[in-house]
């Protein structure tokens, strides 16, 4: 099999290869601290449940997929010990899901195991350099319609 230039990629698949590399490095980070049993593809349900307790219906339209997915995702978390289906204030028959405090604890450990990559990106490029290179993938964001997502946190997984 040829090797293949990384020069030779286009733009997004560049960027995307860059994005698991980099969650892969958080990854491993969080399997160091106890979350090991976290997959990237959790962040997707993570991100509606730091601010909100929706009910697993909102969360599969949130998400783009079907309740009965929504719902297998949220009892994978539950099992982990993520998340938590508790009563609705209002009304006791709707079960809303929100993050349990390992939730919230592998919120935080993710944000400083972040912070610690670009801390070492940093150090490695230069605070500048890599400043002037996440304003390019910001702009890069914005020119295609992606920005909104994720100020909105509606990332969807990819299809």
């Amino acid at each position: 099999m040829t090797a293949l230039d990384p020069r030779q990629l286009d733009t997004g698949t560049l960027a995307l290869f860059v994005g698991q590399a980099a969650a892969a490095r958080v990854q491993e980070q969080l399997g160091g601290q106890g979350f090991g049993d976290l997959r990237f593809s959790h962040g997707y349900v993570f991100q509606h449940l730091i601010d909100d307790s929706p009910t697993v219906g909102e969360l599969a339209v949130r998400l783009d997929m079907t309740q009965q997915g929504a719902s297998k995702a949220v009892a994978e978390l539950e099992r982990l010990g993520y998340c938590e289906r508790v009563a609705d204030a209002a009304d006791a028959r709707v079960r809303r899901v929100r993050l349990t405090g390992r939730g919230r604890d592998a919120v935080a450990a993710s944000r400083r195991a972040r912070a610690d990559l670009e801390g070492r990106l940093a150090d490695r490029f230069g605070e500048r350099n890599l400043a002037e290179h996440r304003e390019l993938l910001i702009r890069l964001l914005d020119d295609l319609g992606g920005t909104a997502a994720v100020e909105r946190r509606a990332v969807r997984p990819p299809r």
